[in-house]
């Protein structure tokens, strides 16, 4: 039957009607709405010459204007921290914002963003941070898909004195564009004092994006879905205001006749109500020696009582050096500007060859660049080549479940020799030497929610921390003491020597004897002739760990250096899973990637 209505002729003349096809052809969804939003406000009599937003007659609602994704990758807390302030700048601008952790972020759904903004930091030889290591092997698989209908822009934060400077960001950067991405700007690269470039970046980006997105109200900014993000600041303590805390215990805990100085440090917090939970960092404010500023002063003819401006304030050279300088890292930009100031040949020679500018850079501290190349230098010219002292960071090795208003660190002294001259980490050296005990330190927590114990407290954790890595998990077995976590745990330990090395020898073995302790597999790579590690033992134990991992639904931790360690125990488990597991090489890669996007595998690494 033929519907009536269906015969209505239409209310245009054709010469009309085909105008209005002509302007509606190739438009959006969104841009047509907006215009029979515009026309029904017309025939109601609405005011429509300032109407910004597209409105649909049906409902009356405005059209849902760009979500902004801003993606936070982070491994110390910096580049969490400019896209917090980006978010709120966006916010600010009446902008939709959405801010995510890059390892919560749904990335197979990535070819429907918009509009991309990434921080990101770099880690270990040009790595991304641990929480972007599965996006980022995504984007670069056979399985990203094309974008070419997103724009993006990328801030990548980096340290100078690594070969591979803010490599993250440049790879994410690359490849965005790969993929048919627009990019809205150049990428910044940015060194450790990367709060300049920050704030200029989310100035250019906040301008661009209020000319390009329409802005929405109230309303909609209030409902913007701001996922969980781990904010990084301990209130009322933060990197810009730490407490001021004051050390009670410094104890060596490696033997006489250790080649390692390994300090067990514990620092009151008092009733500061600072908290941390294990898998946190605390960030450390340190003093340069008194000693090594002395010697650069006499080696550069300054008396260190020389005025220079610091953030504001004038103050005499030797006490800037000691409170707002790094003096013990060198990089390659510092050693370039050296050379040029001083115009000595034989770092003219080095410069001038890449690889040998890195590996001087890496291997000769400061102070030494400047006794074997001489040059004297104006209190100004010096401090115009120092980057400005950041904080250090070490894993937390208590659980205040355990230890209430104090935190424990495990700290490795940084000593060796250059030309006979003994020289010290800045940090380390801080706090094993020149901090008396009940000596006060400024102190902040940098929060980790991506190396976190499983919420099921029956869930069996495997542990991996050599040297100093085995800290937090100190505090991991704190926790589940304290919490009476019936899962089981199970310990992998390395160092050079068991009679030298063993650290925290008695608390091990007592956590073993009350049988919360599983299983502990120890590597005394110096022992015998031939070295073993800890990815050793791994494969000696490869049918349990697969037994643990795929029929108990264990959790992995890895802890320690990022360079050599975590590579080859990230093979280790690669290995294990393709050999028990009955997989290739890339369906095991696969696998673990799987395991990481459940927070079944998690790595804090350096």
């Amino acid at each position: 039957m033929t519907n009536e209505a269906s015969l209505t002729p239409i209310p245009l003349p054709a010469e009309k009607l085909a105008q209005l096809q002509t302007v509606t052809d190739g438009l959006s969804t969104a841009q047509i709405a907006w215009i029979s939003g515009y026309l029904w406000g017309r025939s109601s009599g609405a005011d429509t010459t300032n109407q910004s937003l597209p409105t649909s007659p049906a409902t009356e609602q405005p059209v849902e204007p760009t979500v902004i994704t801003i993606l936070s990758a982070s491994q110390t807390g910096n580049a969490r921290r400019v896209a917090e302030e980006l978010r709120d700048d966006l916010l600010a601008a009446h902008l939709k914002v959405n801010l995510i952790n890059t390892g919560d972020y749904k990335f197979k759904q990535i070819d429907r963003e918009k509009i991309i903004l990434m921080v990101t930091s770099t880690q270990g030889e040009g790595e991304p941070p641990e929480e972007a290591v599965a996006f980022y092997k995504f984007l670069f698989s056979k399985k990203a898909p094309k974008l070419t209908h997103t724009a993006f822009a990328v801030f990548g934060l980096g340290d100078i004195t690594y070969e591979h400077f803010a490599q993250a960001g440049n790879d994410f950067d690359r490849r965005f564009e790969e993929l048919g991405g627009e990019r809205l700007l150049p990428r910044v690269d940015a060194d450790v004092d990367y709060e300049e470039a920050a704030e200029a970046w989310r100035k250019e980006v906040t301008e661009l994006l209020e000319k390009r997105v329409p802005s929405a109200n109230s309303a909609q900014i209030a409902a913007t879905a701001i996922s969980p993000v781990d904010e990084v600041s301990s209130t009322p303590y933060d990197k810009e205001s730490p407490l001021t805390a004051t050390l009670s215990v410094n104890q060596k805990i490696t033997g006489r006749h250790s080649d390692k100085d390994v300090r067990h440090i514990e620092i009151d917090l008092g009733d500061s109500g600072l908290h941390y939970k294990p898998g946190d960092a605390l960030g450390v404010w340190y003093e340069n020696d008194p000693a090594l500023i002395r010697e650069c002063l006499d080696l550069l003819g300054l008396s260190g009582e020389e005025s220079i401006k610091v953030n504001d304030k004038i103050l005499p050279l030797a006490q800037a050096l000691q409170q707002s300088f790094e003096l013990t890292v060198n990089n390659t930009r510092l050693v370039e500007s050296y050379a040029t100031l001083t115009q000595n040949k034989a770092l003219e020679k080095i410069i001038s060859d890449k690889a040998a500018l890195q590996d001087y850079a890496q291997n000769t501290p400061i102070v030494d660049m400047i006794r074997q190349a001489g040059g004297k230098l104006t209190a100004e010219q010096f401090v115009s080549l120092l980057r400005p002292l950041t904080p250090r960071l070490y894993s937390i090795a208590s659980s205040q479940a355990e230890v209430e208003n104090e935190v424990h660190l495990t700290v490795g002294v940084v000593r060796y020799e250059i030309d006979g001259h003994k020289r010290a980490g800045g940090a380390s050296s801080f706090l094993a030497d020149r901090l008396a005990e009940n000596g006060n330190l400024r102190v902040f927590v940098e929060h980790n929610d991506n190396f976190r114990l499983p919420d099921n407290p029956d869930a069996p954790v495997i542990m991996i921390g050599p040297g100093t890595g085995v800290a937090p998990f100190r505090a991991f077995m704190q926790q589940r003491d304290n919490d009476g976590a019936k899962g089981k745990n199970w310990l992998f330990f390395g160092n050079p020597h068991f009679i030298e090395d063993f650290l925290y020898q008695v608390e091990w073995q007592a956590y073993v004897k009350q049988g919360l302790l599983t299983h502990i597999d120890l590597a005394w790579s110096r022992d015998q002739a031939k070295k073993v590690y800890v990815q050793d033992k791994l494969r000696e134990k490869a049918a349990e760990i697969w037994k643990w991992i795929k029929e108990d639904g264990a959790y992995l931790y890895v802890c320690g250096d990022a360079t050599h360690m975590a590579k080859d125990v990230d093979k280790a488990l690669i290995d294990i899973i393709r050999q028990e597991g009955g997989m290739d090489e890339e369906a095991a890669d696969e696998f673990l990637t799987e395991l990481r996007l459940e927070r079944r595998y998690q790595r804090d690494v350096y």
